[in-house]
């Protein structure tokens, strides 16, 4: 990506107040080249995606286990032990132990954070299969996703909120549930608005299986589903696909992920793994290549470390063999990445920017998590209100996004002097920025 971008979309940063940052230009970042990366998370990282693994608790004491996550993974998902039965075993009794382990070791080693899963039909206790009655069951799941998503508040990037609520074949139907038995389909809708309440900046998403080609029934119904979602004004950041391959990924791969980011979410690949043998390596180079193909792909999580991790290691699934060794999958994805080439933004990462010219970072007035409040220099203090992250609108264009509120910076014309303020995303072009800016007036990146 070019600094001296020839192209602007919906104006400039401008004084906001008098002690508002001066800057003109959209944020300035400065591009690193993809060239030289040697591990698949700072490959990743230069193409402003993330690549992760999934994360077991107990395995965490395994020195050749973590030398590879902590070399090789920007991202960690906990494979069981965020969900249900780990969590709330007993009604109204929660244990975060294992969970604790897993997200402390990757705060320690810098790495983002996926949470899985907080709205599931499968790894359910007895007690909340067993509740009938729509009220009692809907407080049961939203007080779930409070507390669990309130324990974890401001550290996960990403929750796969309700996970495989579609049934597969052709029926296009959600599968039978609890939930979808005793709430109905609109229990993925309560889901997700319970969600936003509890951790506002947290990106919520839908996980699913087998909808990575777009020809099928399964794909159809939750890219409906999702286009209804938006129409509506129903919170959803993005789509996981858990691209779980045999031999080979669905020739329409790309297409899919492309049409689904075009609703206005994010897409990930969330727990790939594919069946070894003569074409793994091609395989994962093709599924790779499909999500960097799309500016809205922001990352890539495969789903176990070594094979012998692996839920289905007697396929050999995974980039690492048992004994810890690269295969050639590894190096397929490593050369897919490293080819990508982008820039320096980390999708999912919370920055402060910071002013060249005064050393103040930038600041939503009061704390305020209302539109409208205007964008400022202040003292760094640390606060949310001064960590923002960016979400890829393509095309070299990020909206930047604070965390306490979850609301994006936009600029309220293309006149000077024009008030940066903070608004709900809706991806219009006047909350969009690229890299520009000159002397005095820019920022800098600080990870927060």
């Amino acid at each position: 990506m070019s600094s001296a971008s020839s192209r602007r979309r919906g104006g400039v940063f401008a004084r906001t107040a008098a002690l508002a940052l001066a800057v003109a230009g959209a944020v300035t970042l400065t591009p690193s080249p993809a060239q030289g990366a040697t591990t698949l998370r700072a490959a990743a990282e230069q193409s402003g995606r993330y690549f992760g693994a999934a994360v077991a608790a107990h395995k965490l004491t395994d020195g050749q286990y973590t030398t590879i996550l902590d070399r090789e993974f920007g991202s960690v998902t906990p494979e069981n032990e965020m969900k249900w039965d780990a969590t709330e075993r007993s009604h109204g009794t929660f244990t975060f132990d294992r969970a604790d382990r897993i997200v402390e070791h990757a705060r320690a080693h810098d790495q983002l954070l996926r949470g899985h899963t907080l709205v599931w039909h499968a790894q359910l206790p007895s007690w909340v299969q067993e509740t009938r009655d729509a009220n009692t069951l809907r407080d049961v799941m939203k007080n779930h996703i409070n507390v669990l998503m309130g324990h974890y508040r401001g550290q996960i990037h990403s929750w796969d909120v309700v996970n495989e609520a579609f049934a597969d074949g052709g029926s296009g139907e959600m599968r039978s549930s609890v939930f979808r038995d005793v709430l109905g389909p609109g229990f993925v809708e309560e889901a997700m608005r319970a969600a936003r309440s509890a951790d506002p900046a947290a990106k919520l998403c839908h996980n699913d299986y087998g909808i990575e080609d777009w020809n099928s029934a399964k794909t159809q119904a939750v890219h409906r589903m999702v286009r209804d979602f938006r129409s509506r004004g129903v919170p959803i950041d993005c789509v996981g696909f858990q691209s779980h391959f045999g031999t080979t990924a669905p020739g329409s791969f790309a297409t899919t992920l492309r049409n689904f980011a075009a609703l206005g979410v994010d897409v990930q690949v969330t727990e790939l793994d594919i069946a070894g043998g003569a074409a793994q390596a091609d395989t994962y180079r093709q599924a790779v290549q499909a999500c960097l193909s799309v500016a809205r792909c922001t990352g890539v999580t495969v789903w176990g470390v070594r094979d012998s991790d692996s839920w289905r290691a007697p396929d050999q699934v995974l980039l690492f063999d048992g004994s810890g060794n690269k295969k050639p999958a590894y190096d397929a994805v490593l050369a897919a990445l490293a080819g990508a080439g982008g820039s320096a933004v980390q999708v999912g990462v919370n920055y402060h920017l910071v002013a060249a010219h005064s050393g103040k970072v930038a600041d939503i007035a009061g704390v305020s998590t209302s539109p409208g409040a205007l964008l400022q220099q202040w003292s760094g203090g640390g606060g949310l209100n001064q960590q923002f992250d960016f979400l890829s609108s393509g095309e070299g264009y990020y909206r930047v996004r604070a965390r306490h509120s979850g609301l994006v910076l936009q600029v309220a014309s293309t006149a000077a002097g024009a008030d940066v303020t903070q608004r709900p995303d809706n991806g219009a072009r006047i909350s969009q920025w690229t890299y520009t800016g000159n002397s005095n007036q820019r920022f800098q990146l600080q990870r927060a």
